[in-house]
């Protein structure tokens, strides 16, 4: 997930990204330059881009006429999950209890957000979750780091993770693009190795 201010640097951020093996991302609609950066990117071949905290209809009408191929939101909101519907675009909708996990799948959904990942249990929340409901796979989003991201990784039922830290809002604000290629090849390497959980 990433925050940025400067819709200018997005080119740069993209290209560290790739760079470090990540070819795709989320981009919080938290900052006035979001859907400028998310138009940018959208232009880049290889790459793809979604936009994140999407937490009304409009905001997903905005993400998506500004190239988001896909939406992410912090919670299960009946009208996001229309919207998203109506416009034909994958929505990773937040959920952090079975009843929202139900919810999620009278609506059609099976590939949910869990958060916030660590304060709400963890890797061991989502097998506890994948018992019974076997179908859905998760995205761990909230307090994913370094230290945990491959023990995500590792379980079966987590079809991606989400963090931060390869590329931080102000990393990104100070054109540190050389740390953020760095981290990003580091993070793809602890993923790809699917480090077992301690």
């Amino acid at each position: 997930m990433v925050v940025i201010d400067n819709a200018a640097r997005t080119a740069e951020l993209v290209s560290a990204l790739l760079a470090g093996g990540i070819g795709c991302a989320e981009i919080a609609l938290r900052t006035p330059g979001a859907l400028l950066a998310i138009e940018s990117a959208a232009r880049i071949p290889g790459f793809r881009i979604g936009a994140g905290t999407v937490l009304s209809a409009e905001d997903v009408d905005r993400a998506v006429d500004a190239g988001a191929q896909f939406v992410v939101s912090p919670g299960l909101d009946d009208e996001v999950i229309e919207r998203c519907a109506h416009h034909g675009v994958p929505l990773v909708p937040g959920v952090a209890t079975a009843t929202e996990v139900q919810r999620a799948l009278r609506s059609g959904l099976e590939y949910l957000k869990f958060f916030p990942a660590e304060a709400s249990g963890g890797r061991a929340a989502i097998e506890q979750l994948a018992g019974p409901f076997p179908s859905v796979q998760f995205l761990p989003s909230g307090g994913v780091s370094r230290e945990n991201v491959a023990s995500y990784a590792s379980s079966d039922a987590v079809f991606a993770v989400s963090g931060s830290w390869m590329a931080s809002r102000r990393m990104i604000a100070d054109g540190d693009f050389e740390t953020i290629a760095e981290l990003s090849r580091e993070a793809t390497k602890l993923v790809t190795q699917l480090s077992p959980a301690s």
